[in-house]
């Protein structure tokens, strides 16, 4: 299974339309978003095209091919108007053997693990930070993994998404530039 993987479009209808295009192209069967959907949130500007609406309306149709965990940004009425659950805090993925934590990244991060294992991916969003690296905390062994910001990247990073594809977790930038790849062994 591939997987694409999404967070923090802060309801910008010009990068989710952008996003989902290069979902289409991927060939990936399952969307995954990473919270911070709909809202902009009070520390950041609005991103570009900011129109929560729009957004709702492109990723309804989408509603059976998208996993998606809450962001720190969601509220219960996000979910009353998005037709696919968006109101967990993770996860768990399973691709070609490796567990993957999925959630949001304000509750469970590098600095706060939740309940992994050697060997597992903690894959989150929230800091608008790209990341594709082998950590070490508490004597666990894991891969951390980031896809950045679909619309309001940080630290000057391109605005990115990333590609889980066998066991190669990749970063790109809406360019299709790789940005950051790592491999999952």
């Amino acid at each position: 299974m591939k997987y694409f993987i999404a967070s923090d479009i802060h309801g910008s209808a010009y990068w989710c339309e952008k996003m989902l295009e290069k979902y289409k192209e991927s060939g990936a069967s399952r969307l995954i978003l990473l919270g911070d959907i709909l809202y902009h949130g009070p520390r950041n500007d609005l991103p570009r095209d900011y129109a929560p609406k729009k957004v709702i309306a492109m990723l309804n149709p989408l509603k059976n091919q998208i996993y998606a965990v809450r962001g720190n940004c969601e509220a219960e009425v996000d979910q009353m108007v998005l037709e696919f659950p968006v109101m967990a805090d993770y996860a768990l993925l399973s691709l070609n053997g490796h567990t993957i934590y999925a959630t949001h990244g304000h509750l469970f991060n590098e600095d706060a693990l939740p309940p992994i294992s050697d060997g597992d991916a903690l894959l989150h969003g929230h800091t608008h930070l790209l990341k594709a690296e082998k950590l070490e905390r508490d004597g666990i062994c894991f891969y951390h993994l980031n896809p950045g910001s679909t619309s309001l990247p940080k630290g000057g990073n391109p605005n990115t998404y990333a590609v889980l594809d066998g066991d190669t977790f990749t970063v790109y930038d809406f360019d299709e530039h790789v940005v950051k790849e790592i491999t999952l062994l």
